[in-house]
């Protein structure tokens, strides 16, 4: 690590600052790596005082932010027009949400930062402030000019789906080899830079139930995921599927497999969800940069109260310190 980690305000009235507090009163319990907060530093403080708890704050670059840490949460500043009400999301402070976004990514790029972590954000009121993506990944894909997927990490589970925010009707109409073959291919070149794992295995869910029952419960399998998993496989990528979406995710099933490629947002996201709720990660897959973020929302129904908890943050802190350690290492 040569650099302290990058983590974005979120939605200013969720509980992204308050997890951000609780990470840092927690460094010493889970060994956290240094990291700087991109946000106002006057809101944090009067976060911190309204909570009541003893979390000093400073100033910050990203250069001096590994230095301050020890004593205080770095905040690298991003002034918010208004001060944000617990539970109430104001458009007039959705350019500086998306500001943070943005200066995270060029950190992050230039290498001021060793890797972005993203707190969660309020997509509707970003919308309604002129922002034109589904969510931060969609973006950030934009920011960093790459083609992206998106996975999620808990202990023993990667899931990585091939649709993500799209209505299901939709998403069935986006499921082809070709994009299953393009996710395929980002997540094992993912699992060897950013995870250390030479040889990946991909395991590859069906569509239908019992992965289509060879056609007497839809063709997908044989029509569009089959040919797609013959062709990672054509390429060196130890795919193996499609498998019963319901019999991939017990116990002994995971150890099979490094990572799994689903067809859809739920049909991945509802097994981690049930084996790590509080601790799950989001990452994006194939940026230039390590992106990591909370695998939670705003939250907006407990912001304020000091309820919220910071485990999955955490993860993500520590997720991204490694994932960015992994590929310095490789790379040099």
């Amino acid at each position: 690590m040569t650099a302290a980690l990058a983590l974005t305000m979120g939605e200013p009235a969720g509980i992204g600052g308050e997890i951000a507090l609780g990470a840092w009163l927690a460094r010493h319990e889970h060994h956290l790596p240094p990291f700087f907060v991109l946000d106002d530093i006057d809101r944090l403080g009067r976060l911190a005082a309204q909570l009541e708890w003893n979390v000093p704050l400073a100033a910050a670059t990203p250069e001096t932010a590994e230095r301050l840490f020890p004593l205080a949460l770095p905040v690298a500043p991003v002034r918010l027009p208004r001060p944000p009400i617990a539970g109430k999301p104001d458009p007039a402070n959705a350019p500086a949400v998306i500001e943070a976004i943005r200066q995270g990514a060029d950190l992050t790029g230039a290498g001021r930062a060793a890797a972005l972590v993203t707190n969660p954000i309020q997509k509707e009121t970003l919308y309604a402030a002129g922002f034109a993506h589904p969510g931060h990944t969609e973006y950030l894909a934009q920011l960093g000019g790459a083609e992206v997927a998106m996975m999620l990490v808990c202990p023993g589970l990667r899931v990585v789906p091939v649709t993500i925010h799209r209505a299901l009707r939709d998403a069935l109409d986006d499921l082809t080899s070709e994009r299953i073959v393009a996710v395929g291919r980002i997540a094992a070149e993912a699992l060897r830079r950013d995870f250390g794992i030479g040889a990946p295995r991909l395991a590859v869910a069906g569509l239908n139930p019992h992965a289509g029952e060879h056609g007497t419960i839809g063709r997908e399998e044989i029509d569009i995921i089959a040919p797609a998993i013959a062709t990672l496989r054509g390429g060196g990528i130890a795919a193996s599927g499609p498998f019963p979406a319901d019999t991939m995710f017990h116990a002994a099933a995971r150890q099979r497999y490094d990572a799994a490629l689903c067809m859809y947002h739920d049909q991945a996201l509802i097994p981690l969800k049930t084996i790590d709720f509080d601790g799950g990660v989001n990452v994006t897959l194939g940026l230039p940069f390590v992106r990591t973020s909370p695998d939670h929302g705003t939250a907006l129904d407990i912001a304020g109260s000091g309820k919220a908890n910071p485990a999955s943050l955490v993860a993500a802190l520590k997720l991204a310190a490694e994932m960015a350690r992994t590929r310095h290492q490789l790379a040099a």
